[in-house]
């Protein structure tokens, strides 16, 4: 959840780094070193953003990535992060995530959306593997 509120607010503000981090310590409380390994995670996550966002305008039927809000755009990248870089972590448990923090906070629409995103992506996968 801290990694997706830190790439939500970075969305908003590329700037805000050590205003996130200061803020990941102490509204999220979490520990300074988790604060320093999650900053670590969302330039990884941010480098990957052209590739990324790629893939979702790809399986995007009716909509353009600005078209859609910044919860679920945001949730995607973090999916199709996991999906395509946390080789280590099982599509449906990445896939399933994302819904969870989609529901928590969006909606539920949103988070119908971005399975749907990240099954049409996941499916596409195994095709080619």
């Amino acid at each position: 959840e801290v990694l997706f509120q830190m790439i939500y607010a970075r969305d908003h503000n590329p700037v805000c780094d050590e205003f996130l981090i200061l803020l990941a310590e102490q509204t999220m409380k979490v520990s300074k070193k988790t604060a320093r390994l999650v900053r670590e995670k969302v330039a990884e996550v941010e480098a990957c953003l052209p590739q990324i966002d790629m893939k979702i305008t790809k399986h995007l039927e009716h909509y353009s990535l600005e078209e859609i809000s910044r919860i679920e755009k945001n949730v995607l990248r973090l999916g199709l992060y996991a999906l395509f870089y946390e080789t280590d972590l099982p599509p449906e448990v990445a896939i399933a995530e994302a819904i969870r923090i989609c529901c928590k906070f969006g909606s539920v629409e949103g988070a119908k959306f971005v399975n749907a995103v990240l099954e049409g992506v996941y499916k596409e996968m195994e095709k080619h593997a």
